[in-house]
């Protein structure tokens, strides 16, 4: 079979084959990949909490900020590509999808490089921009400067991932995540506490798992019917980086804000000692492994949205939309509930030695589990927009829950509040992004739903 056989089949596939179903097929490698890839992530805080140093705990909260902004450019690319590549393989034009794909991951790689040399130049004051405090910053230098090291490669995986998982074939991105994400977790405890390398280790076991994702995502590239990486269709046309920009300015805005925002909260929350911030680095983690599962349910919405989008099947897209905000939903509103209920419990899998910890983490966890179904309606919404192409608005709603609306609160309230101005910062920002995304949510729907009953062709 043809390589244009092959995409003209998965082109039927992905526009016939029944919306619901097809969701759920293309969610369940997401939402493996999503949890084990979290889980991944707080395997670092869980095993550097065992060292029973609070201000280790801490530095690996201070430079998730550092990681979030690596990640926001690998979103980038990876969310303004693949966006581009669905719409492109459901209109048919495959040879415009292939040249997007190696485009994106060659900036992307370069990018990733610019990272890491900025960042090794400016190491200190850099940890002393992400919050650092005097105690906390040697051990944030070790750990921050194995990272940077392996930025190219975090940023390059990211693209390569989200690629595949536009392309409907998120199988073979679970492999590559969920192989990198088993070894990071094996080789924590070996590098922190038998080879005594301490914070240092932990990032050495994150670097080597996502050396080892590279590889493998790039492999899965080369097989089935993916879109085949080929160095000869690279472009330095500016089209593609304008494409690139629509769709990925949304991440970029998210991700980036999303790190602004934990640096401002490592600084108001370094008024009330390494403890504070530790607590905060251990329930930021908690609600991430929650909602992953939503995001990569979502994320077997976006080939289905994009495919149905570039065909003008509009009745198809907006199916999915409602189908997915209900599963995610009911799924926030019970992890919530149960996440209340032993929120203690829960820190103390982290920290357990630190009495200030527990207290501080459990009850920032469950002022942020009120709202956290909130979630639901922003993330479907913003998934919906930035695949479609509808760049304003999914930037809007991409920086509204992380950036407009926590940044202000975080800065504001604590001054009136106190600490609970801080730990309450998240749910008033959860409550502010959901009134901004009804209106600008709902509006698209009505123009899709207009457009379906006369033939209109959206841009």
């Amino acid at each position: 079979m043809t390589e244009q056989e092959k995409q003209e089949r998965k082109r039927a596939r992905m526009l016939e084959a029944p919306a619901k179903g097809l969701i759920c097929r293309l969610a369940v490698p997401s939402i493996i990949s999503m949890l084990v890839t979290t889980f991944y992530n707080m395997a670092d805080t869980f095993f550097v909490g065992k060292l029973d140093n609070t201000s280790a705990t801490g530095a690996v909260g201070v430079v998730f900020s550092l990681m979030a902004i690596i990640q926001a450019v690998g979103f980038f690319f990876g969310h303004g590509g693949g966006n581009y590549i669905s719409r492109k393989l459901g209109s048919g034009e495959s040879e415009e999808a292939e040249t997007m794909a190696i485009t994106s991951f060659v900036w992307s790689l370069i990018s990733g490089a610019v990272i890491t040399v900025l960042g090794l130049l400016l190491l200190r004051p850099l940890a002393n921009l992400l919050g650092a405090t005097p105690t906390i910053l040697p051990y944030a230098i070790d750990y921050m400067w194995v990272i940077l090291l392996g930025a190219p490669l975090m940023t390059a995986s990211l693209v390569l991932n989200n690629q595949l998982r536009f392309q409907g074939n998120a199988i073979y991105a679970m492999v590559g995540l969920c192989t990198g994400a088993v070894l990071n977790i094996a080789l924590d405890p070996i590098l922190i506490f038998g080879l005594d390398m301490g914070v240092m280790g932990a990032a050495v076991a994150t670097v080597v798992s996502q050396a080892v994702s590279f590889v493998l995502l790039l492999v899965g590239c080369s097989r089935g019917d993916n879109v085949k990486l080929r160095l000869a269709r690279f472009s330095f046309k500016g089209r593609y980086l304008a494409e690139i920009a629509r769709g990925g300015t949304p991440s970029l805005g998210r991700q980036g804000l999303n790190s602004v925002a934990v640096m401002c909260l490592n600084n108001m929350m370094g008024a009330y000692g390494d403890p504070a911030i530790a607590a905060m680095a251990i329930v930021s983690r908690i609600t991430m492994f929650m909602s992953s599962a939503m995001i990569g349910f979502g994320q077997g919405f976006q080939p289905v949205c994009g495919f149905s989008y570039g065909a003008a099947k509009y009745d198809r897209v907006r199916e999915s939309f409602y189908f997915c905000l209900r599963v995610s939903a009911i799924f926030l509103i019970a992890c919530s509930a149960v996440g209340f209920v032993v929120a203690p419990q829960l820190v103390g899998l982290f920290q357990k030695n630190d009495a200030e910890v527990l207290r501080v983490g459990a009850l920032a966890l469950r002022c942020q589990l009120v709202t956290l179904p909130v979630m639901s309606f922003v993330v479907m919404a913003n998934m919906m927009l930035q695949t479609i192409g509808r760049v304003g608005s999914a930037t809007v709603l991409a920086t509204a829950r992380q950036g407009l609306c926590f940044i202000p609160a975080v800065l504001v309230l604590p001054r009136i509040f106190d600490m609970w101005g801080v730990l309450v910062s998240q749910s008033v920002a959860d409550v502010v992004a959901l009134i901004i995304a009804l209106p600008i949510t709902i509006a698209v729907l009505r123009e899709m739903r207009r457009a379906a009953k006369t033939g209109e062709i959206l841009k």
